[in-house]
């Protein structure tokens, strides 16, 4: 990992350095920390490359004193569009052993130096992630050779203190996106609760409920789905009190945590299976905002619940046409063994309502191919029951880059989860809103005096193309959205 370092110390030969510029290269703005023949250099490569007005945009130039890199961000930037910068500037920085960027913030801006300095330090952070752990033939040019980066402000040091909430929520991000990157053979349901159990030195609650546990407290779509595999289920509970005078929980998180699915009986087809180790990017997502919660000491109590399972095709296994009993009292027909995640949440979302009686809840799921055709890897889709709740977990997600769309839910769906010989079955009846039909499933195991919200996160769980705040892998999508509900609550 990069070593992040808030100073006001002058660049040293042989360090890169990097400025922003807001709109433009503003020749005053920048004769704070650069010479009269860097700005000129800047200036010459601005206008060679029709830099001004573009956010954005880099430019990166060789000076006597090591290479100075310059990135556009907007005149008024948001966190995020300095959290972008941050990522583009560690692309640009990454092959120098130490780096100093100034975060000096400019003439009329409301955002202080230093919350300029963490949000580029934070971007900076989240874009450094790597998975590399399985590889053993890399030779040493191929890794980063950037040891410290120093953010610099004119005349004055930038409380490092004050970047703490911002590395906590880098914890959680890197540490979602550990677990889903894991290979299943090293992250089953039993190795991904105990490393969440790990969690309880932060002074998170963890309880692990084993196979028999989950029977007595009659997890039984749970139990259905895991019932084809070798790998025993576990049902991991975390909480957080950040308020010990009260009792009460102010949210519940429930992940879905499918550690390798092959859709059972309904088998998947061999083309793109091994990205189902990923089917438990839920899960994580709730354990990453977890630990963030607690490494930001939040002033609320938070309970999370994430279902772990491996779906396997064996002769134990699940049948189509089997009818099972919820933990809720309801019957499922269970039509298709590959619509395994909701019949996990639905356990997961009326134990979290009866043991711990929260009344806003929010549920995470890579649930649905459906979604991906309608929203692409763009956004997440949400549904609910509340608007007001749907609209602040919008308004959260836009703050923070993780964008959700709202779907609707209603009678005329709800209707094509009935079934002829259950309660309900766990698919319709043909291909149309699959999305929207798994949120109406989900929603008949919420109580009538509970705000709930649905989140599907297929396609967001994994980026292809690297993006500034996401390397090429595990997302982590979701933590930093949960994070900015909490604040919000």
């Amino acid at each position: 990992m990069v070593e992040i370092v808030f100073s006001n110390k002058k660049q040293r030969r042989g360090e890169a350095k990097a400025v922003l510029a807001y709109g433009k290269i503003d020749k005053k703005y920048l004769a704070d920390f650069l010479s009269s023949d860097e700005i000129s250099l800047l200036n010459t490569a601005a206008a060679a490359e029709n830099f001004n007005g573009k956010n954005g945009k880099v430019l990166s130039v060789m000076t006597v004193n090591g290479k100075l890199v310059c990135v556009n961000v907007p005149t008024k930037p948001t966190a995020v569009d300095l959290q972008k910068a941050g990522g583009m500037l560690y692309s640009c920085l990454k092959k120098h052993p130490n780096a100093v960027i100034y975060a000096e913030k400019p003439a009329g801006s409301k955002l202080k130096s230093s919350e300029i300095a963490y949000n580029l330090a934070l971007g900076f952070e989240l874009s450094s992630y790597s998975f590399d752990k399985y590889l053993t033939k890399r030779k040493p040019e191929d890794f980063p050779k950037l040891e410290t980066v120093s953010f610099a402000a004119k005349g004055k040091v930038i409380d490092k203190n004050g970047y703490a909430p911002y590395s906590a929520l880098a914890a959680g991000v890197r540490y979602t996106r550990d677990l889903t990157n894991e290979p299943s053979n090293n992250m089953t349901p039993v190795i991904m609760a105990e490393d969440i159990k790990r969690l309880e030195y932060l002074g998170l609650d963890v309880d692990v409920l084993d196979e028999k546990a989950m029977k007595e407290k009659e997890f039984n779509l749970a139990l259905s789905v895991a019932q084809g595999s070798c790998n025993p289920p576990r049902i991991a509970v975390i909480k957080w009190r950040g308020k010990q005078e009260s009792a009460d929980f102010d949210l519940g998180l429930v992940g879905k945590g499918v550690t390798f699915d092959s859709g059972g009986i309904s088998i998947k087809p061999a083309g793109g299976m091994a990205d189902m180790k990923q089917d438990m990017a839920g899960a994580a997502a709730v354990a990453g905002a977890m630990k963030t919660a607690a490494l930001q000491k939040l002033p609320l109590n938070v309970v999370g619940v994430v279902g772990l399972v491996e779906n396997m095709p064996s002769g134990s296994a699940t049948r189509p046409g089997d009818i099972v009993r919820s933990m809720s009292g309801q019957t499922v027909e269970i039509l298709n063994t590959d619509a395994e995640g909701r019949l996990v949440l639905a356990d997961c979302l009326w134990y979290i309502q009866q043991q711990f009686g929260v009344k806003k809840v929010i549920d995470i799921a890579t649930l649905t191919g459906a979604i991906m055709v309608a929203l692409g890897t763009e956004m997440a889709g949400i549904m609910g029951n509340n608007q007001a709740f749907i609209d602040t977990i919008g308004k959260a997600g836009a703050e923070v880059d993780e964008k959700v769309w709202q779907l609707p839910l209603t009678k005329e769906y709800d209707k094509m989860m009935d079934s002829a010989v259950a309660d309900m079955q766990n698919i319709s009846n043909g291909r149309n809103a699959g999305s929207i039909t798994a949120g109406c499933f989900l929603q008949r195991f919420i109580q009538k005096d509970v705000k709930w919200a649905h989140l599907d996160i297929a396609g967001m769980d994994k980026i292809e193309k690297p993006k500034p705040l996401t390397p090429k892998g595990a997302s982590g999508f979701g933590v930093r959205l949960f994070n900015a509900v909490m604040k919000k609550l």
